[in-house]
């Protein structure tokens, strides 16, 4: 059987020529395997998609056919409209070119391990951020880095999902010509999403932080800070298994008697929005990067977020954050004490703010994909 041969479900066997000849619609596949892996950043961009795909892609209407690739266990979870390819699948793996061909393949993060087939399929590559540069050395740091070279390469279209991703992208990558465009992440709107409060006693007044606890979120910063504001608490949430500075975060709770700070370990999506909604201030001290979602979603709520300037994070909290110098517990706390409650007070800077959280709209977001998908 020749490489150019394809199966489609419901159809007998035919060549990339003959297909490319009959289609009708434009065949599009979106990439999100990401659905597999544990509580992350990327994990609930590809839930967003498929949500924004459940409500908004109606299979009869649409001048193009959808296929999501993502785990078979997940299959019909974003509706029947839509249809569904196994990331898992021993053709994705072993035999690519007898896979489905698509005119328009997109990667919705840099770090999947597919790719299209063909070389005539359009592919758009969004990266999200180079981080591996950080924190990676020696081979591992160049296999990554070459991996994402072959990516960008290939790539028919180049996204970032913020300035900052775009810069990094220009000057660590040889891009052969090709240009970046940016748009930023869409934030799905959590208020008025069912909200459940956490299980264990929580204490109010809090703060609160969200992402995995690992060493690039820079969460220890807090425990200093801490110290210095008994009247307060502070909850972190997010799953600390990955690393070792999880254990390490536990051990100076325990050992350092540090009582207003605790860890929720990984929370429901019921139960982070009921966080955004009742905490005082969100707090995010991370290091990289690339976009920065828990802090449009703070937003959202209308609750004064303190961050760092790291990375993407000054340019994605523009004027509506306040943001940390150094990381001195002293001033840390500095900055919390001169802005807290007059946060509060300024009511339009409060209206605004959720303006500019809601900016950042999946209706927004796909608009510009679409153009992308749409194009020749």
């Amino acid at each position: 059987m020749g490489k150019n041969t394809v199966f489609q479900t419901g159809s007998p066997v035919q060549t990339v020529d003959m297909w490319k000849t009959k289609r009708k619609q434009k065949k599009i596949l979106v990439d999100l395997s990401e659905l597999s892996n544990t509580y992350c950043g990327l994990k609930q961009v590809a839930f967003a998609y498929g949500n924004y795909f459940r409500e908004n892609y109606k299979r009869k209407e649409a001048d193009y056919s959808l296929t999501l690739l993502m785990p078979r266990k997940m299959f019909g979870m974003f509706g029947r409209e839509v249809r569904y390819i196994s990331s898992s699948s021993w053709l994705m793996k072993h035999c690519r070119y007898l896979f489905p061909a698509f005119d328009v393949w997109h990667a919705t993060h840099q770090l999947s391990r597919f790719k299209p087939a063909y070389s005539w399929t359009k592919f758009i590559l969004t990266i999200h951020d180079l981080n591996y540069l950080y924190e990676t050395t020696g081979e591992q740091r160049a296999r990554k880095h070459r991996r994402l070279q072959r990516k960008v390469r290939r790539a028919d279209e180049i996204v970032c999902i913020s300035e900052f991703t775009k810069q990094e992208t220009q000057k660590n990558l040889i891009m052969d010509g090709k240009t970046c465009k940016v748009v930023y992440n869409g934030v799905e709107s959590l208020v008025g999403k069912p909200a459940v409060k956490h299980g264990r006693e929580i204490k109010k007044p809090f703060f609160f932080t969200i992402g995995t606890i690992m060493k690039k979120k820079n969460f220890h910063v807090l425990l200093d800070m801490m110290k210095l504001m008994p009247d307060k608490h502070l909850y972190i949430a997010g799953d600390s298994s990955p690393e070792e500075y999880g254990g390490m975060i536990e051990k100076r709770i325990e050992t350092e008697e540090i009582r207003n700070v605790s860890l929720l370990g990984v929370v429901s999506e019921e139960e982070k929005v009921w966080l955004y909604a009742n905490c005082e201030a969100f707090l995010f001290p991370s290091l990289f990067e690339g976009f920065g979602l828990p802090v449009i979603e703070a937003m959202q709520f209308g609750k004064p977020v303190f961050s760092s300037r790291e990375t993407s994070l000054e340019e994605i909290g523009g004027n509506f954050a306040f943001f940390w110098n150094n990381f001195h517990p002293q001033e840390m706390k500095q900055l919390l004490d001169e802005n807290l409650e007059k946060f509060y007070r300024d009511k339009d800077l409060i209206r605004k703010q959720k303006e500019y959280a809601h900016s950042f709209s999946y209706g927004k977001h796909f608009e510009e994909y679409m153009k992308l998908y749409a194009a020749p």
